[in-house]
C-alpha cells in the first residue's frame, strides 16, 4: 500500500511534491497501489519509485520523470505520457496501446510482452529495451532510435506505419539474428544492399533464394502480382518498375541486382522471348553461372511460346532448364497451386531440377 505522508505530499501539487523530494533526495517514496487517476502529475518526479498497481488512469503525466520506475501492474489507460522519461522503467505486461509516445523516452526500459499496438512513437528512443513478445501492430515510428535492441519475438512489425526514417542499429540487427521483417526495415529506411546481405552477416540462413524478376513490360500485370506475392511470403525479390529509383542508370542497376539476388525468375511469353531487353538479363544470368558455376536462371513459363520458339537463347533453355509451368495464372486455383510449387522450388537450398515441365 501507498505511503499515506507520500500520498499528501504529492496532492499538494508537483511543484511542492518536487521541492520535497530535492529535500530528501535519500528518501525512497512509495505510491504502489495508489488511486492518481486523472490527477496532473506533469513533470513531476517520480524516478526510481515503486509505483507497481498504482492507478493512473487519465493521468497528466507529460514531461514526467519516471526513471527506473517499477509501473508492474500499473493502470495507464488514457494516462498522458509525451516526452515523459520512462528510462529503464519496469512497464512488463503493460498496455500503451493507442498511446501518443511522441519525444518518450524508453530507453532499456523493460517492456516484456507489452502492448504498444496503434502507439504513435514519433521521436521516441526505444534504444536498450527490452521488447520480448511485445506488440506493435500498426504502431507509428519516424525519428524512432531502436538501437541495441532485439526485434526478433516482437509481434506486428509487418503492420507498422512508417512516418519518417527511423534508427536501427547494426547492434540490433545483429542482436535480432536478422529476424526482422524486410517490410519494417525498408520502411524505417535502411537500405536495400543491408538488408539484402543482413542475414549472411548475422550467419542466419535465408528460408528461400532471393530473385530478380525479369520479364516483358506487357506482362507487367503477372509480374506485379507474382512480385507482391512473393514480397509477402518473405521472399526478397526485386524487379524494375517499383524498385529502380529516379536517376538510376537503368542497365547498369539491372546488371548490380542481377549479381546481388541468388536468381534470376524468368518469366517466358510470347513478349518477352521476342523482347532484346530480356535476352540480354538472360545473357548476364549466364555469364554469372559460368563464372559462379552454380544455377543462377529460374524460369517460368506463361504460355506455350518458348516450347515452340526458333529463338536460339530461348531454345536452349527449353532443352536445358526445368520450367516452371503457370499458364493458368489468371485462374485462381491454378495459379495458386503453381504458385505453391514455385515456393518450394525456391526455397533454399534445393537442387536445381534440369527436367522440363510441359
Amino acid at each position: 500500500m501507498a505511503n499515506q505522508e507520500h500520498l499528501a505530499i504529492l496532492a499538494k501539487g508537483v511543484e511542492a511534491w518536487n521541492a520535497w523530494r530535492r529535500e530528501n533526495p535519500h528518501t525512497s517514496p512509495d505510491l504502489a497501489d495508489a488511486d492518481l487517476s486523472g490527477k496532473g502529475s506533469r513533470g513531476a518526479h517520480l524516478d526510481g519509485r515503486n509505483l507497481g498497481c498504482a492507478n493512473f488512469s487519465d493521468a497528466n503525466l507529460q514531461g514526467a520523470d519516471l526513471f527506473h520506475a517499477d509501473l508492474r501492474g500499473a493502470n495507464l489507460i488514457g494516462a498522458h505520457l509525451r516526452l515523459a522519461n520512462l528510462t529503464r522503467a519496469t512497464l512488463l505486461g503493460a498496455d500503451l496501446s493507442g498511446k501518443e509516445l511522441y519525444g518518450t523516452n524508453l530507453s532499456g526500459a523493460i517492456l516484456d510482452h507489452a502492448n504498444l499496438s496503434n502507439a504513435a512513437l514519433m521521436s521516441a528512443s526505444l534504444s536498450f529495451a527490452i521488447l520480448g513478445d511485445a506488440r506493435f501492430d500498426h504502431a507509428t515510428l519516424g525519428f524512432t532510435s531502436l538501437g541495441a535492441v532485439d526485434l526478433s519475438t516482437v509481434k506486428g512489425l509487418e503492420s507498422v506505419i512508417h512516418r519518417a526514417p527511423s534508427t536501427i542499429g547494426i547492434d540490433t540487427i545483429y542482436l535480432s539474428k536478422g529476424r526482422i521483417p524486410d517490410s519494417f526495415l525498408r520502411g524505417a529506411g535502411v537500405p536495400e544492399n543491408l538488408i539484402t546481405y543482413m542475414k549472411s552477416l548475422t550467419g542466419a540462413a535465408f528460408d528461400f533464394y532471393s530473385c530478380f524478376i525479369s520479364y516483358s513490360s506487357q506482362d507487367q500485370d503477372f509480374a506485379e502480382r507474382l512480385h507482391a506475392d512473393l514480397q509477402a511470403k518473405g521472399v526478397r525479390c526485386w524487379f524494375a518498375p517499383e524498385d529502380l529509383k529516379i536517376g538510376d542508370k537503368f542497365r547498369s542497376r539491372i546488371d548490380e541486382s542481377i549479381r546481388i539476388h541468388d536468381k534470376l525468375l524468368l518469366v517466358l511469353s510470347r513478349n518477352s522471348i521476342t523482347s532484346a531487353w530480356v535476352e540480354k538479363e538472360v545473357e548476364t544470368a549466364f555469364e554469372r553461372e559460368r563464372r559462379e558455376k552454380r544455377t543462377v536462371l529460374f524460369p517460368i513459363r506463361l504460355d506455350d511460346e518458348v516450347m515452340e520458339t526458333s529463338e536460339s537463347w530461348a531454345a536452349d533453355i527449353r532443352r536445358t532448364r526445368h520450367i516452371g509451368n503457370m499458364t493458368g495464372w489468371k485462374d485462381h486455383g491454378s495459379y495458386a497451386k503453381a504458385f505453391e510449387r514455385l515456393m518450394r522450388d525456391l526455397k533454399a537450398g534445393q537442387g536445381a531440377n534440369s527436367k522440363t515441365d510441359t
